[in-house]
């Protein structure tokens, strides 16, 4: 399955800002249609607008569960004023998604 427009813009932004040794994008956008949001705006299937990360870098070297958190909406800010809803990102360094594996 390839990515929508949206993911296709969060791929590339993540992967020119954070260089990722793994990064997932799920589009989880249909589990959410018909939920009401700001704006009154309904999630559609296959509208792009809620998404699960898993985002593997050493950018996230020293960094809080936080400080990835606000790295990720960072580098996404534009997408997360328009057509991203929800994002839930799992960050993580090279190390512990060794660990993790």
């Amino acid at each position: 399955m390839s990515d929508g427009p949206v993911a296709t813009i969060i791929r590339e932004k993540l992967n020119a800002a954070l260089s990722p040794q793994r990064l997932e994008i799920e589009d989880d956008s249909g589990r959410h249609a018909g939920h009401h949001h700001e704006g009154g705006m309904d999630a559609k299937p296959g509208g792009e607008s809620h998404f699960n990360l898993v985002v593997v870098s050493a950018a996230f070297e020293g960094q809080s569960r936080l400080e990835r958190q606000r790295t990720v909406n960072g580098v996404l800010k534009q997408e997360l004023s328009g057509p991203i809803h929800a994002l839930s990102i799992r960050a993580l360094t090279p190390v512990e998604d060794s660990h993790s594996a």
